[in-house]
């Protein structure tokens, strides 16, 4: 361990960020919670480097290393600090090997903001082309640096799993236990990896991790915005634990950027916060940032119904017309359209989207138009649903290989979808004239932008498969941006089977997002309240299927669900009953009054329930408070339950209940106690 020295030290809100230097001129950070600043140590470890990189025809990562990170490699080892500076809202480190590769580290912060954003840029200025294999977005070691030596017992991996209807699932190990901690002579590097390939960004994992010292009481936790390939990798060699985040590198996701001389490149953000507490409330330290981004932060959550689970794919003008008369005067804002509205005679929906022409022949004899026009006289505003990216085996698009995305020159092809090649500017003209212009014309408030299967590795068309892949996916955002903007005030929905691509970058481009595709099942509330760490609770569309057979505990159980985040309704609304229809009504009542608090608040998560979600057992709680009162909304599983819980808020009065099994509570001193009366119930308490 060399001598090192600090060059900057800055204090963000209650994060304090200091900058090193050691004897070799390498620089690396430490980011800390203010209070903790005398608690930090002399550590007896080597300064991990602020950037880790990459470059083809360097001598490659030694120490066991290879095939598991791209990280330590000489590419790394020659940068040395050029210049450290303070611009405005941002700190600004500046790195170089002294041959024309410069490395510029970029972290903003903002008053207001519980967390950075840190991003680096590689510029190529040696003369000659060069080839990066691998950059890292955001890279923090030392952890941690409140014990001198390797802190046995000290340190927790965090780390978000997710899969299809089974999103944010927290998984927490030791370090012990993932086998990060040091050998006997500090030597053979420790790799723990995660990421994720293809154009899914969410799947197996969200690209989140978070690293706590049990003992001290501080967590450090990261998300990279990254909507293709990516990977987010704990590493250790010594007393020091490092986290990185990143684009999936050239051996884990075949990406790789050949720079020309003058040319730079920027890597995706990445989101960085520390923070006493528990994992809860250091993850939604990030989400200040996603508020930040969020086009609808100034705007209370609305009330939707799809008519998916209505209709079932056959959204025809007679079934809009019933679902609109039955819907009338109720206090929902938007009416989606879901997928079937496009089509021709003979050739099932499933397998025709792309072309996007709508059915006229045997679904709208009056044409799309006057059903867009009918659903607005009825005081909705119309939304209707895309997979623009993709197209279905029998589409016309879909014969079209000049538009479609290859690899290793054969169209990338599944089982049921073709993708389109972003980057064209055919393929732009193509989606301005059946998206666009579509969506422009008929007057539509609404678009649900669906995306339901993965390319893989990567695509044609440049340096490599994984750069392919990155260059599409931007061309996507570029789009949805351009869509934003060519239909002033279009609200838009992120959908891909579900929650695939709850990431932030794209979160950022839309209102919100359907939370997953879990839509009827028990274990909705569960899936919900996880992701009210990974998303803004504003953002996460949950949907209550309303069934005629359903109890009214049953309907209610639905219903609290969707506080968990943004309400849309759906399903057998032309049976339910005046007694159903009350109780739907009450939870719109109630939602509009909470909806504050789902936009400004902050989650506390209590529960004492089993492993599985598919059959949960026990009990959760979710008390969200906002500046103008405490949501909380419980729900019970299967097995036995106590009598009652009591749970800690910061109110003093009750404003509304939601429940159908008449459950006492009681709010004395600052705990709220609820008497638990059945297996699958919810309830739900409003207060100030």
């Amino acid at each position: 361990m060399s001598a090192k020295k600090e060059i900057g030290r800055y204090v963000m809100g209650d994060m304090y960020l200091s900058y090193w230097e050691n004897e070799q001129h390498t620089v690396g950070m430490l980011l800390i919670p203010l209070e903790t600043e005398k608690k930090v140590v002399e550590k007896n470890c080597a300064l991990e480097p602020l950037v880790q990189l990459h470059v083809r025809g360097d001598k490659r990562t030694s120490f066991f290393g290879g095939g598991t990170t791209m990280a330590c490699s000489a590419s790394t080892k020659c940068m040395k600090l050029v210049s450290h500076e303070k611009q405005g809202d941002r700190i600004v480190t500046v790195l170089s090997d002294g041959a024309g590769r410069i490395v510029r580290h970029t972290v903003v912060w903002h008053e207001g903001l519980e967390a950075v954003r840190v991003f680096t840029d590689f510029t190529n200025d040696t003369g000659a082309p060069l080839t990066l294999e691998m950059l890292s977005s955001a890279n923090i070691g030392g952890l941690t640096p409140f014990f001198e030596e390797d802190a046995p017992g000290a340190l927790v991996i965090h780390r978000a799993r997710s899969a299809w209807s089974a999103e944010g699932r927290i998984s927490s190990n030791t370090a012990e236990s993932l086998h990060l901690e040091p050998s006997w002579a500090n030597h053979g590097l420790r790799v723990e990896k995660i990421g994720q390939k293809g154009s899914m960004p969410v799947r197996g994992y969200f690209p989140f991790g978070a690293v706590e010292d049990q003992k001290t009481g501080v967590i450090w936790a990261m998300q990279l915005a990254c909507p293709s390939s990516w990977q987010l990798e704990f590493r250790r060699m010594d007393a020091g634990l490092a986290m990185m985040s990143g684009l999936a590198d050239f051996d884990y996701g075949h990406w790789a950027k050949t720079l020309q001389p003058g040319e730079t490149f920027r890597t995706p953000e990445a989101f960085l916060t520390v923070g006493c507490g528990s994992l809860d409330a250091v993850s939604q330290r990030l989400l200040t940032i996603q508020m930040e981004n969020f086009a609808g932060k100034d705007r209370l959550p609305p009330v939707l119904f799809n008519e998916y689970c209505t209709t079932w794919g056959n959204p025809s003008e007679e079934n809009l017309e019933k679902i609109v008369d039955c819907l009338r005067g109720k206090a929902i804002d938007y009416l989606v359209i879901d997928c079937g509205w496009y089509g021709r005679p003979g050739v099932a929906w499933s397998e025709c989207n792309g072309d996007w022409i709508p059915n006229d022949a045997e679904m709208f004899p009056h044409g799309l138009r006057a059903t867009v026009e009918n659903i607005r006289k009825a005081g909705f505003l119309p939304g209707i649903w895309f997979e623009p990216e993709t197209c279905g085996r029998l589409s016309y698009l879909a014969q079209n290989d000049e538009l479609l995305l290859k690899r290793d020159g054969i169209v990338i092809d599944t089982n049921e979808r073709r993708f389109l090649d972003m980057r064209l500017p055919k393929t732009q003209a193509y989606l301005e004239e059946r998206v666009v212009s579509l969506l422009r014309d008929y007057g539509f408030a609404y678009v649900k932008i669906d995306y339901n299967d993965c390319i893989g590795v990567g695509c044609d068309g440049a340096e490599s498969l994984g750069e392919g892949l990155r260059q599409n996916m931007e061309a996507s955002q570029a789009f949805f941006r351009h869509l934003r903007e060519a239909v002033p005030g279009l609200c838009m929905e992120n959908c891909s089977s579900g929650g695939h691509r709850l990431e932030p970058s794209l979160m950022g481009l839309f209102d919100m997002a359907s939370f997953s595709d879990a839509h009827e099942c028990i274990e909705i509330p569960i899936i919900a309240a996880n992701l009210q760490r990974m998303i803004l609770p504003a953002q996460s569309q949950i949907w209550a299927v309303l069934h005629d057979t359903d109890s009214l505990r049953r309907l209610n159980y639905s219903l609290v669900n969707t506080l968990l985040g943004v309400m849309c309704l759906s399903g057998d609304i032309y049976s339910l009953n005046a007694e159903q229809w009350a109780l739907v009504e009450r939870a719109i009542a109630f939602y509009r009054d909470a909806r504050g608090i789902i936009l400004h608040g902050v989650s506390e998560f209590h529960e004492n329930r089993g492993e599985s979600w598919r059959h949960p057992q026990g009990w959760q709680a979710v008390c969200r408070t906002g500046p103008d009162g405490v949501l909380v909304t419980i729900h019970t599983f299967g097995g036995e339950l106590p009598d009652s819980i009591s749970l800690p808020v910061r109110a003093s009065h009750v404003r509304e209940v939601l429940c159908t099994e008449g459950n006492d509570l009681s709010l004395f001193n600052g705990t709220l106690t609820v008497r638990l009366k059945a297996n699958f119930e919810a309830v739900a308490v409003l207060l100030r």
